[in-house]
């Protein structure tokens, strides 16, 4: 049996098909415990029940639900699905048939569903960065009204022990005084915050079996390293370092066609936190010999304006090549061959 299950907000359209594909019944589940038990108690725990479901919000609750019922689960890149499956009219219902039919083919563009392990360490970078990103707005607020009142930052930084002087002596109106006492009291919580995360990364990256050898390479410290293993998951997944630079979504789109070869945008497939870490890390690593050369060779023919951040995403996709082979043979950071010829 065949399942094919169009996950919504409030619902769950569920198609079931047979392997001949003879469509037996179509109906409709809550997306909650009991409405994916009572699903499952329809089936009984002796007949053996392949369920495909769409990558979206809430689709890895339905996707470990079954699993653990003793379904085979699969889950369907969204995007993909939509390729393949096309229609002119598109309706829950026949989404979920489209799936069903994609199961009984043999045809899922199934994801990688990392282990509950990894999805905890994921959860712990992403929740830091999502942290970083709500303090930078909250500066960004305060620099915007500054300049608003004419008084521009005059020193490195608004936020250390000089600035913090600085604000305290200008003189606002209100409701702006209490926005920016507001916003400096939000960041001070927000920096206690991301300090407790930092010591949890630290410590779990002691141990971990990759974020050692990730620190080798440049530009990749302790909170890079964490970020960077969990969004890689495990390295044995991708059959070579192509496939990895691929999932990172750093690989521009090609488009071949008899003669012509012309190369897009970034393809932005894969998360978008791995690509985040790499760009990143690569900004350290244009300084290190093994890709200082190629880093300003691009950034001087292409310009001021562009090289610099075509120069940046080619280091970066480098760099994950070079982490690929890292994690793969265990080894650390060792870019290949001499840097300059032996003499005899």
């Amino acid at each position: 049996m065949h399942a094919g299950l169009d996950l919504g907000r409030n619902s769950i359209a569920v198609a079931l098909v047979t392997d001949g594909g003879e469509v037996i019944d179509e109906f409709s589940v809550r997306p909650t415990g009991p409405g994916l038990g009572a699903l499952v108690d329809r089936f009984g725990r002796s007949q053996t029940v392949r369920g495909v479901v769409e990558s979206m919000s809430g689709a890895r609750f339905v996707y470990d639900f079954l699993t653990d019922a003793g379904w085979e689960m699969q889950m369907a890149d969204a995007y993909r699905v939509k390729g393949i499956g096309s229609l002119a009219a598109k309706t829950d219902r026949i989404d979920a048939r489209v799936l069903a039919e994609l199961s009984r083919r043999d045809l899922v563009p199934a994801v990688w569903i990392p282990p509950q392990g990894v999805r905890a360490e994921r959860e712990r970078a992403r929740f830091r960065r999502h942290l970083i990103k709500h303090r930078t707005g909250l500066k960004n607020r305060i620099h915007s009204g500054l300049i608003a009142h004419g008084q521009p930052c005059r020193v490195s930084d608004l936020f250390g022990k000089t600035g913090r002087r600085t604000l305290d002596t200008l003189d606002f109106d209100e409701p702006w005084s209490y926005d920016v006492a507001a916003c400096l009291q939000l960041i001070d919580h927000l920096d206690d915050q991301v300090k407790q995360v930092d010591i949890e990364i630290r410590r779990l990256g002691v141990d971990h079996r990759y974020v050692p050898l990730l620190k080798t390479a440049p530009g990749v410290g302790d909170i890079l390293g964490y970020t960077i293993a969990a969004e890689i998951g495990d390295i044995g997944r991708f059959s070579s370092a192509k496939k990895l630079v691929g999932y990172t979504g750093l690989a521009p789109r090609v488009h071949q066609s008899g003669q012509q070869d012309r190369r897009g945008p970034l393809t932005r497939n894969g998360p978008k936190h791995l690509r985040w870490a790499l760009v990143e890390a690569a900004i350290w690593a244009s300084r290190h010999p093994a890709y200082a050369a190629h880093y300003q060779k691009t950034k001087q023919r292409l310009g001021k304006q562009r090289g610099n951040k075509v120069a940046r995403v080619e280091v970066a996709r480098k760099l994950a090549t070079a982490i690929y082979w890292m994690l793969t043979r265990n080894q650390p950071f060792n870019p290949g061959g001499p840097t300059k010829p032996l003499v005899a």
